[in-house]
């Protein structure tokens, strides 16, 4: 190579836009690829998380599982896509493999729903700004609960301040019916009223502002007495101490406006009568 053949291929090489990366660590969905012309800016993967999904005009759902977040950025000289194609190419391609569109926003979302290899999993597309889109992918599965309060410290804790709310017991979303993992949690609380039989107490049931009122307070009564009813005949608690209640929204110890701060009023309290 001659000395302006190399001059030549330099000066080409910096006319030559360079093709970005994807961030460290970062890869595509296994079964959602990328937009033509676009590299992963960022990424989160969450063995349990949560996102919002809008499932229907007015009506907005929580969906916990294992989370990926995805931001992808155009390439230098690459063809900007419309919103729409952006839209059409991720809702083909989940109803190609069975799924159905459930919603829309007005800032260029899309909320797409499918079953899969057993797992129910919701993906929210975010087109707003077309040279760079959010992925949104949870796929739904119950927590492992790893920590669960002790007899003796929830003893504690009624006896310090008359009350404690307890995270360990866990619903499906509008439903009263105990998930399989709040076994470990009621077992503590039969062994602290086994361990002071004189204890009586209110079970009150709790939700966040999702929903209409009375739909919660319905709700915290049933989540309550479901219970009441899951110590008195699987563990051997006496009814006659223990009283179900259900107050909704009604007592947030949290703001409404942030996942974190739902999961927070989410609960059930053990008060003492």
């Amino acid at each position: 190579m001659n000395r302006f053949t190399r001059l030549l291929a330099g000066l080409l090489l910096c006319l030559t836009p360079a093709f970005a990366q994807d961030a460290e660590g970062c890869k595509d969905h296994p079964f959602l690829n990328r937009m033509p012309g676009f590299y992963i800016v960022r990424c989160t993967n969450q063995d349990f998380g949560s996102h919002g999904f809008i499932a229907g005009k007015g009506k907005e759902v929580t969906v916990e599982g294992r989370y990926t977040e995805l931001v992808y950025g155009i390439q230098e000289g690459a063809q900007q896509p419309s919103r729409l194609q952006i839209q059409r190419n991720f809702e083909n391609a989940i109803m190609q493999i069975g799924g159905t569109v459930v919603g829309r926003d007005d800032d260029g979302g899309v909320y797409l729903k499918v079953l899969k290899d057993g797992k129910e999993s919701w993906i929210h597309v975010n087109a707003y700004i077309t040279s760079q889109y959010f992925l949104y992918i949870v796929e739904k599965t119950a927590m492992s609960q790893d920590i669960v309060a002790n007899a003796a410290a929830m003893g504690e804790s009624i006896k310090a301040e008359g009350k404690i709310a307890v995270y360990g017991i866990t619903f499906d979303t509008g439903k009263a019916e105990l998930k399989p993992e709040s076994r470990p949690t009621l077992l503590e609380i039969a062994k602290m009223l086994k361990a002071q039989p004189n204890l009586k107490l209110h079970v009150v049931g709790h939700t966040d502002n999702v929903a209409g009122l009375d739909l919660n307070l319905k709700l915290s009564q049933a989540r309550a007495e479901a219970v009441v009813q899951a110590l008195v005949t699987q563990h051997g608690i006496a009814a006659t101490r223990l009283k179900g209640h259900g107050v909704g929204p009604l007592s947030p110890v949290a703001a409404n406006d942030t996942e974190a701060g739902r999961a927070k009023n989410r609960r059930v309290e053990l008060v003492n009568q």
